[in-house]
């Protein structure tokens, strides 16, 4: 066996000649070094020794009990798991040939290629070849297969080492003869993998001996490893059989191997524990904020929806400044509440679908509540401003007309108290005929009066009326009242005929009464009323919204005056007449009393009521002047509201142009589209004082009762609802740039993939947002898809689930990740689990908690159901049903 080219051993990995050679620890005449023969003999012998005691026998001498082949094969036997053909039973020499050859046969068939070794040198006892042979035996069987990141089946074994005792001071493995001699190589591997055997701490480099014995008799006692070599055989050699050493480390390595296997599926099984876990506080958060926003949304959908006038104005106002503070106040934190729920929604779901997990469906459609219950809130809240404006002109028009009402009234009630009692008189019975043709005057004069109120009497039952129309708070007063003058009116009507049917009668018996008196009572009847009804409309209150309405009233003002100067013409020929009875009375010395039986009004009455109306109109015209001021101011604030709105509404509408190119924008990173759109979000942000400044001139305007603006088509309302829009299509726009670089992150695509899956869609996507079926098809086969009916269909289904015969650009993306990447699957995380159940169909509570940190095997604990497959022992738990569970394949 000392010479190199004997044999030619070829595992997959590699030449594997560099594992025979010894260097120049080689005699001149090929010899093996006698230590080192030793310690292969004794570590092969015990190496074949594990196998063989399994089929019940060893061997004591490594180059005798090979030679008839029986050993030999049973070992093959034993170490692969197959059969051989049957062994010759004979005991001639040609017999042990030809077992050793069917051997050396099997050795071939599995990729072994032996060069010189014949089954004349194992039949004659060759102990460098029958080394060699079991060696060949060892390379293929026992370290083949270890193989760590691709390296050979040495170099793998040797990083495995490294990697297992890198922690340990004092050990340096980086060769398999020297770097084992002080023993703490063995101790530390075997301290690493069961710690509860060895207390490192307490070993000495400086006792090799002690180390070597402690790390065999360990292995033999507690890991069923064979002592393969003496620790003196080590320790006094200067360099220790490589082949020795490594034959006795394989068996470490497999004797651990299962614990590997358990560490990497109890990794894999931590990893899709963690990911649930998290997605589950998730879900948790979602649904407690959108019960928290639903809850508010109930509340205040009552609020807007309850009409219910108030009956004066400072009421309304109030209800006014209520709304006002909704709008302002209370329901924009909401609007970003809601658009946050639709981003974590997003978020998450975007999270499921990376980590292949089925899709979130909120409690009691909690999802369709809140987007039902916003829109019925906006329902509720569309209007409602509208409504509150019109309530305020109602009752600011019925205000006006009550208090108009009631002036009417009082000025008709005071007039008409007394004439009843007057009608009623009996006077004419003993009066003179003079004096009876002075009371039938008299009442004609009366009668003209009472003529001259009928226009006053259904001016008051008119507004009353109305504001019975109107729904006027106090409308029962208003008609008590209307009521009385009105029946008053019937009285005085029927008396006046009752008195002047009684006057006619006893016309015949007076005497003309004096035409000067007379003509002074007709004259003065008509000035008076025209005098009263001067001051009445000078005094009468107006309300007007508009500049022209103002200057109509003023047009009418100036009209008025210019009939000045004719009453004036008749109020002195009025007072002519009373100067023409006076001199007739002082040329002819009447003595009678000169009170005018005809009349009740006075000359001093005529002249103070003048007075009055001189003094009332600079009065009237001082009111109209600054109500046309007021008008002038209010005109200001339209015109200031319309400057601002003029530019905020374009310039919310640029914004929102702008955030869409972006959206469409595939020629730079996702990165460089974040940064734009933050940049944008941070122009929208400092853009808020303007919005406020708006809502200040707002608020000044319907202070000021102005219900229109023809300067501008924005509302008050038209620039809230863009707004919100435009802050909402940037968060939701930032979130979906967030979620694709999520999704390209979590899934491994690159910023090539990611534009070219972005350019396709953009170039197909005619209805901005979203691919038709037939749009779809035609960027599949851009793309390079060979697209059969059925194909088509299966992919359909995947993203278009509802069949609503749109895709959109995230159900786009998620189907090309799907394409090219990988991700765990429900059939690996049930492999693992199997893996740390030692393969049995289920699971046991210990071996959870053995095998998984505490919360994750409490998590696994707490929602695994019982196994109730055949032969379970009490408390076994179902990992399979549990695993694909968590990928939606059946229910948690």
């Amino acid at each position: 066996f000392p010479n190199f080219n004997l044999m030619h051993y070829n595992n997959g990995f590699g030449d594997e000649e560099d594992y025979m050679i010894q260097e120049d620890e080689w005699d001149r005449d090929m010899l093996l070094d006698p230590a080192w023969e030793k310690q292969q003999r004794k570590t092969f012998t015990a190496w074949c020794n594990s196998h063989l005691r399994k089929a019940g026998t060893q061997i004591e001498n490594i180059e005798d009990d090979f030679r008839n082949g029986l050993k030999l094969m049973l070992l093959l036997e034993v170490i692969s798991g197959e059969r051989l053909p049957k062994p010759d039973r004979g005991k001639m020499r040609f017999h042990k040939i030809a077992n050793v050859n069917k051997a050396l046969d099997f050795i071939t068939s599995k990729g072994v290629k032996l060069v010189s070794i014949g089954a004349e040198e194992i039949v004659d006892g060759n102990i460098k070849m029958t080394l060699g042979m079991i060696w060949t035996i060892i390379l293929r069987f026992a370290i083949q297969d270890i193989s760590v990141e691709e390296t050979s089946a040495k170099e793998g074994l040797l990083l495995w080492c490294q990697r297992k005792t890198a922690p340990y001071r004092n050990v340096n493995v980086q060769n398999f003869h020297v770097s084992w001699k002080d023993g703490l190589a063995f101790c530390a591997l075997i301290h690493r993998h069961r710690p509860d055997l060895i207390d490192y701490a307490k070993l000495n480099k400086d006792d090799p001996m002690g180390n070597l014995n402690l790390a065999f008799e360990i292995a033999e006692k507690h890991l069923d490893i064979p002592k393969m070599l003496d620790a003196e055989d080590i320790i006094n050699t200067p360099k220790p059989d490589e082949r020795a050493i490594m034959t006795y480390v394989s068996c470490f390595y497999h004797a651990f191997a299962g614990a590997e296997q358990a560490e990497t599926a109890a990794n894999r099984i931590c990893k899709v524990l963690g990911v649930n876990q998290e997605n589950e506080k998730l879900m948790e958060e979602y649904e407690r904020l959108a019960s928290e926003l639903l809850e508010w949304i109930r509340r205040t959908t009552p609020w807007l929806e309850n009409r219910t006038a108030e009956k004066n104005m400072v009421e309304m106002q109030r209800k006014l400044e209520d709304f006002r503070d909704y709008r302002r106040m209370h329901k924009p934190p909401k609007v970003q509440e809601k658009c946050q729920l639709e981003i974590s929604f997003n978020t998450l779901q975007t999270k499921l679908r990376i980590s292949n997990r089925p899709a979130f469906m909120p409690s009691e459609g909690k999802m369709v509540s809140v987007t039902s219950a916003w829109q019925g809130l906006e329902g509720a809240e569309k209007g409602y401003e509208e409504w509150l404006l019109t309530e305020i002109r109602r009752l600011e028009r019925l205000d006006h007309l009550a208090e108009k009402f009631r002036q009417k009234a009082s000025t008709h009630e005071t007039w008409a108290n007394g004439k009843e009692l007057i009608l009623s008189q009996k006077d004419y019975e003993t009066a003179t005929l003079t004096e009876v043709r002075a009371l039938l005057r008299k009442h004609e004069s009366f009668e003209s009066d009472l003529a001259a109120h009928q226009d006053r009497v259904e001016q008051i039952a008119a507004i009353a009326q109305e504001l019975n129309e109107l729904d006027y708070y106090d409308v029962a007063a208003v008609n008590q009242r209307c009521q009385r003058i009105c029946d008053l009116w019937d009285q005085l009507g029927t008396l006046t005929q009752k008195r002047r049917e009684a006057l006619e009668r006893t016309e015949k018996l007076l005497e003309t009464i004096d035409q000067l008196f007379l003509e002074f009572a007709k004259r003065s009847a008509p000035f008076n009323n025209w005098m009263e009804g001067a001051m009445e409309d000078l005094q009468d209150m107006f309300i007007v919204h508009t500049i022209d309405e103002v200057q109509s009233l003023i047009s009418s003002h100036e009209q008025f005056k210019a009939t000045l100067p004719e009453a004036d013409g008749e109020r002195q020929a009025i007072l002519g007449i009373h100067m023409e009875v006076q001199k007739i009375s002082q040329s002819y010395g009447i003595k009678a009393n000169l009170i005018n039986p005809y009349s009740t009004i006075t000359t001093e009455e005529l002249l103070a009521k003048w007075d009055r109306v001189k003094k009332l109109v600079p009065q009237r015209e001082g009111s109209l002047q600054e109500e046309l001021a007021r008008q002038h101011a209010s005109e200001r604030l339209r015109r200031q509201f319309a400057v601002q709105a003029n530019l905020i509404g374009p310039w919310i509408q640029t914004r929102m142009e702008e955030i869409g190119h972006c959206s469409l924008d595939v020629g730079g990173t996702l990165e460089d589209q974040m940064t734009q759109l933050k940049q944008f979000e941070h122009v929208i942000v400092i853009y808020k004082p303007n919005i406020d400044k708006l809502e200040g001139d707002h608020q000044l305007i319907q202070e000021s009762l102005v219900f229109d603006n023809k300067h501008t088509n924005y509302t008050m309302e038209h620039i809230r609802v863009g707004w919100e829009l435009l802050l909402t299509t940037i968060a939701r726009t930032i979130n979906e740039i967030e979620t694709q670089i999520l999704t390209r992150d979590a899934k491994g695509i690159s910023q090539e993939q990611m534009h070219e899956f972005r350019s396709s869609f953009n170039h197909f996507d005619r209805k901005h947002g979203a691919m038709d079926t037939d749009d779809f098809r035609a960027c599949l086969i851009s793309m390079g898809y060979d697209l059969g009916e059925v194909e088509f269909a299966r992919i359909m289904m995947l993203v278009d689930p509802s069949a609503t015969g749109m895709v959109s650009f995230q159900s786009f993306i998620d189907f090309m990740t799907r394409e090219t990447t990988d991700t765990d699957t429900a059939d690996q995380v049930v492999a693992s689990f199997r893996i740390l159940a030692a393969n049995k169909p289920y699971i046991l509570v210990e071996e959870l908690r053995r095998e998984l940190p505490p919360d994750q095997a409490e998590y696994c604990i707490l929602r695994m159901a019982p196994y109730s497959g055949p032969g379970g022992p009490a408390g076994a738990l179902d990992y399979t049903a549990f695993s694909t569970a968590l990928y939606g394949e059946s229910d948690l």
